[in-house]
């Protein structure tokens, strides 16, 4: 009896399967030959051959003279990109789409390399209002960036993360999406006591995102908080020394975070009005210039920490399509730490000196599209205060402030295929 239930219902799962009908993937190549003529008027804290640009760097006198004031410029071709789109496959009921995408990047010394950017594909089934993502893809909070055509794309006024997640978009009606996400960082890290390292996610809990997202016609509008809990230590005896013969006890505190954001979108024609704002903590794995400290030293071997709060904000705007129209006002600043610091000290994202405290930026831009051939002029201004002296219990400076002025020139030619 048994033997002939379980031929049956090997039989109706054959079946079944081959009724599905299987529909074969469309591929479609894609990228971007791209070119960076930059100049800035003093030496700035960057990466990426200097093009992707935190902030300038702060005053630093020496006999007499600023060290970092004066011209500088470089022309390079990085961040040329190859991608591939897949899409069109269907199973059943259920279709998958994907995307593999690369650039050339420098990892390491000034030779660029390929590395991975995206790697993604997607899961939908009829009928149903839930689509899954899967794979390296744009942080929720990072993926509506400003109009403008650097390669920072508004950081550290804007989060720029992408990472490996798994990602639930719930279509709730014809206007409401709920999204939640579970992530895991991959190329944008924390800081810490070892530096920069993936461990104080790997010995700690998946980044948690929850949003809400409305669309109806010309707008767009998003409400999310992105939820971290990381471990930047694994025993007492990495952060303090022990007495001759104590044992090591396992730290199992964590530092946790919570990051609001919300953005609006406008579009009418050829015109398009964006604008986002966060309340980071600790947000230097999004290219924010945050971080965190130790709060207490327990004596049950646990640590409290507490994060500093970094308000990132952008408004930007896009008008026209063969000739281009565009700009961002961006503006950040540190708020100190949530608690008091045990010691006044933070371990703080050094993309940018770790003294700066706020800052302005503006970048007026004008772009000419020549079916697919473009080039664009960017004028950004950034406007940066530095800290001076000790840091108090909120991981504030109590010195006196200096601000600095940064000029810097773009020309961008881009040839898609």
């Amino acid at each position: 009896m048994k033997k002939t239930i379980l031929i049956a219902m090997a039989a109706l799962l054959a079946g079944s399967a081959a009724m599905a009908q299987e529909t074969p993937a469309k591929f479609k190549l894609y990228g971007f030959i791209r070119n960076y003529a930059v100049a800035d008027t003093r030496a700035v804290n960057a990466g990426t051959e200097d093009l992707y640009f935190y902030m300038p760097k702060a005053v630093e006198m020496k006999n007499g003279f600023d060290q970092n004031a004066g011209f500088n410029w470089r022309f390079v071709s990085l961040t040329t990109r190859l991608g591939l789109d897949v899409s069109g496959y269907k199973f059943g009921t259920m279709g998958v789409s994907g995307k593999v995408e690369a650039d050339f990047y420098n990892l390491n010394g000034s030779v660029p390399v390929l590395r991975l950017r995206q790697a993604f594909m997607k899961l939908s089934w009829d009928n149903s209002p839930v689509a899954l993502t899967l794979g390296q893809a744009w942080h929720p909070m990072a993926a509506d960036m400003p109009h403008m055509n650097n390669l920072e794309t508004g950081a550290p006024f804007n989060p720029f993360n992408r990472s490996p997640q798994v990602t639930a978009d719930v279509k709730l009606n014809d206007h409401f999406t709920f999204t939640a996400s579970l992530l895991y960082l991959n190329h944008y890290l924390p800081t810490g006591p070892a530096d920069k390292s993936k461990d104080y996610y790997k010995y700690g809990l998946p980044e948690l995102y929850a949003g809400i997202t409305y669309k109806n016609g010309k707008v767009v509008a998003k409400a999310g908080v992105d939820l971290v809990n990381m471990r930047p230590y694994r025993t007492i005896a990495d952060w303090r020394v022990m007495e001759d013969n104590a044992p090591a006890i396992e730290v199992k505190s964590l530092l946790s975070t919570v990051s609001p954001f919300v953005f609006f979108q406008y579009t009418n024609g050829l015109f398009q009005l964006r604008a986002k704002s966060i309340l980071a903590q600790a947000g230097e794995h999004m290219n924010l210039l945050s971080g965190y400290g130790v709060h207490s030293f327990n004596a049950d071997g646990t640590i409290e920490y507490t994060p500093m709060q970094d308000w990132a904000s952008f408004v930007s705007f896009s008008y026209g399509k063969k000739f281009q129209v565009m700009g961002m006002l961006g503006y950040m600043k540190q708020l100190g730490t949530t608690k008091d610091l045990v010691d006044n000290a933070v371990w703080m994202n050094k993309s940018a000196d770790v003294r700066i405290q706020q800052a302005l930026r503006a970048t007026p831009t004008m772009a000419w599209n020549i079916g697919k051939f473009t080039v664009s002029l960017e004028y950004n201004i950034t406007a940066a205060e530095f800290g001076s002296g000790a840091r108090n219990e909120r991981g504030m400076f109590t010195g006196d402030k200096d601000w600095v002025l940064n000029h810097r020139f773009i020309c961008m030619t881009k040839f898609n295929f």
